[in-house]
């Protein structure tokens, strides 16, 4: 999922809503530490690639060009923590554009969860660009408090490469075009094994036509969107990979449902719960 970086302060706050498990086990509203056990990593030196979005009931990724009239306070909640308990978030370019990222950071909380559990206090952040259109003066770079990366591919734009390469780890991850699995590659060899993909759906096609995708945390709007929004994936090139997931984890905040799925027999429907 994408959602304009508006808050960044605020990341890691009480969840301000009620949020519900309807699934495994059906429970009391969850308190933020409970539901920070539901989504953190069981074994972190595992590579895990989770992807995270939110859609409408009648499949749109957007309202009116972007992710943020989806969502609400419980969205929210799970999207600090997700970030929260990562190594590093992975996004594409135009995906960061277009949802105004700024510098990734977490709130306080989970700050302190980091540090007990022997992380850097924040995330690393990732972005894929082959043109490399970003802009080495925007927050996102000149606030971080970790380096991004930047991966790109060998044909991209040598000025721009230079540009970026002051403010940012510049890797080529192909010739001319991004590899994904070669990104994946990277990042675990780097030590940034929880990888959380925030979109768009063009590199949430890419990722799951590779077979790369591990998790998908999807929240469902209870929202009509009944225009021209994109589905929360775009297939590479022609035809599709079908690819089977179970439900790992279902939870509900008033009419919006928030959902992990898991590739079968993969550690993370257990992920985060209690021995």
């Amino acid at each position: 999922m994408t959602e304009t970086q508006t808050d960044t302060a605020a990341a890691g706050a009480a969840a301000p809503a009620e949020i519900v498990e309807l699934f495994p086990e059906p429970s009391r509203p969850l308190s933020p530490d409970e539901l920070l056990a539901r989504y953190a990593p069981p074994r972190r030196s595992e590579p895990w690639l989770r992807v995270n979005f939110i859609q409408s009931v009648d499949g749109s990724a957007t309202v009116d060009g972007l992710s943020g009239g989806l969502g609400g306070p419980a969205d929210k909640a799970v999207f600090d923590t997700l970030r929260g308990v990562a190594d590093v978030v992975l996004v594409g370019a135009g995906t960061a554009r277009a949802e105004g990222y700024g510098a990734l950071t977490v709130g306080e909380r989970f700050v302190r969860w980091r540090r007990a559990s022997g992380l850097p206090e924040h995330p690393a952040m990732a972005l894929v660009s082959g043109r490399l259109d970003l802009d080495p003066a925007s927050a996102l770079f000149a606030e971080a408090p970790v380096r991004p990366l930047v991966f790109t591919v060998a044909s991209a734009p040598a000025d721009a490469r230079a540009r970026l390469a002051e403010v940012a780890t510049v890797i080529d991850a192909g010739a001319e075009r991004v590899d994904p699995s070669t990104v994946l590659r990277e990042l675990a060899g780097r030590g940034l094994a929880q990888v959380l993909c925030e979109g768009g759906p063009s590199l949430f096609g890419e990722l799951t036509a590779a077979g790369l995708v591990d998790e998908l945390c999807l929240t469902t709007s209870p929202m009509l969107e009944g225009g021209s929004g994109r589905r929360i994936v775009s297939a590479p090139g022609e035809g599709s990979s079908p690819r089977d997931l179970e439900l790992g984890l279902l939870l509900r905040s008033g009419s919006m449902l928030l959902a992990r799925w898991v590739r079968p027999g993969a550690h993370g429907p257990d992920a985060g719960r209690p021995a």
